[in-house]
Parts: C-alpha cells; sequence; structure tokens
C-alpha cells in the first residue's frame, strides 16, 4: 500500500512538474515572439515600426537574405504562378544539399512597371530566408534563383485586406503615393508588393505595398 501511495504521489509530482514546465515553455515563446500576428507564426523579416496612420506606416527593415526569380511578362498573376512553384520547388529540397527548407512571409514582388499597357514589366518573386539558414544558404540547383542580401532600409508601407491582383496592385500603390508629402521620397520606378497569405485563406487576409525610401532622414 505504502508503495503504491509512493507511486501515486511522485505521479502527481512529475505531472505537476511536467505541467509547469510545459507552461513555461509557452510563455517565453510568447515572450520570444516579437513578429507581428499578420506573419501567421512564420519567420518575418524584421522591423521596426516609426510611424503609424491609417493611410500608411513607415518602417525601417534589418537586413535579411531572400531567394528570388526575376521573370518579364505583361501579366502578373501568370508570372506569379511560374515563380511560386520554382521558388516553392527549392525550399522543398531543390537545391544543392536537398534541404528542405521552412515557408517564411512574405512572398514579395518588386514590380518595375512597362512603358506602357502593352509592354512587358519585370517582376522580381521573393521568399526570404529563414533566420537559422541565412549566414549558410543551401545553394539552389535551378540557375534563375538567385540568392540576394537585402541590406538595412526604410520602407514606406500601405496595408489593405481582401485577395490582391494585379488590377489592384496599381491602385494602392497610387494611394500611398497621394498620402505621402513631397519631402518623403521613394524610388519612384518600381514598388513591391507583398502577400502574407495562402490563396486558401480567405479571412483576414493581409496585403502591403512597399515604396522604398530614398531620403536618409527617415
Amino acid at each position: 500500500m505504502e508503495s503504491i501511495q509512493r507511486s501515486l504521489v511522485l505521479l502527481v509530482i512529475f505531472t505537476g512538474f511536467c505541467s509547469c514546465y510545459h507552461l513555461k515553455e509557452i510563455l517565453l515563446k510568447k515572450e520570444s515572439q516579437t513578429s507581428p500576428d499578420f506573419c501567421r507564426d512564420l519567420d518575418c523579416p524584421k522591423f521596426t515600426e516609426t510611424f503609424t496612420s491609417k493611410e500608411y506606416s513607415i518602417r525601417q527593415y534589418e537586413p535579411s537574405a531572400w531567394a528570388s526569380i526575376r521573370i518579364t511578362g505583361i501579366d502578373n498573376d501568370a508570372a506569379g504562378e511560374e515563380a511560386f512553384f520554382k521558388l516553392f520547388s527549392y525550399i522543398q529540397g531543390a537545391n544543392e544539399n536537398g534541404t528542405k527548407i521552412p515557408m517564411t512571409d512574405p512572398v514579395t514582388c518588386s514590380i518595375l512597371p512597362g512603358a506602357g499597357p502593352v509592354c512587358a514589366s519585370d517582376f522580381t518573386f521573393s521568399f526570404m530566408i529563414p533566420f537559422k539558414f541565412q549566414k549558410d544558404t543551401p545553394k539552389p540547383t535551378n540557375p534563375d534563383i538567385k540568392l540576394t542580401k537585402l541590406e538595412a532600409h526604410t520602407v514606406y508601407v500601405r496595408e489593405y485586406s481582401g485577395f490582391s491582383n494585379q488590377t489592384i496592385f496599381p491602385k494602392e500603390a497610387a494611394a500611398l503615393a497621394a498620402a505621402l508629402n513631397s519631402s518623403q521620397t521613394y524610388n519612384e520606378t518600381m514598388y513591391y508588393t507583398a502577400g502574407y497569405d495562402s490563396p486558401f485563406v480567405y479571412r483576414n487576409r493581409h496585403n502591403e505595398i512597399w515604396f522604398f525610401a530614398t531620403n536618409s532622414e527617415e
């Protein structure tokens, strides 16, 4: 009987210890999470927000590493499908080590518009490299995919919800341009789109337009 009682006491103590340890893990994880909710618990480029309003915000981003592919064409959506397939193959193991690389947020696309509505544009789609692989990044086997580093930079950001496409991108970019004042200069030859959700997410979708600031005061 005494041995049974001792076993029960040890079981209670052990269960309590595991519960406390698990709770401690949860609390520590929560404290260590610095990325915003729209990153969906994925690695996301680190930034400090220095200004925010309904129309736009200003972010100062830390350096980060990316896998990118450039596609020239007229249809952004078609270019995005092609780029996503190739970039996704890379993180699924199409690299020199056969390493599976976790997905990150956001999927970005820099858009260098063509000279006219029927002229081809340059689209560069990118996946951020997870932090654990940024110093030693597996090299892609597809020569079209380039590993690049984005230095620290300041970005003007416009956020919007819903499903986005090549019709919406220019409208949101124009709204961001209208919200900035004359002293807030940026690279006007191109802009970035940033998408944070898979096509299977229907609610609370998060999209962004980025303008890269050119004035050093921001």
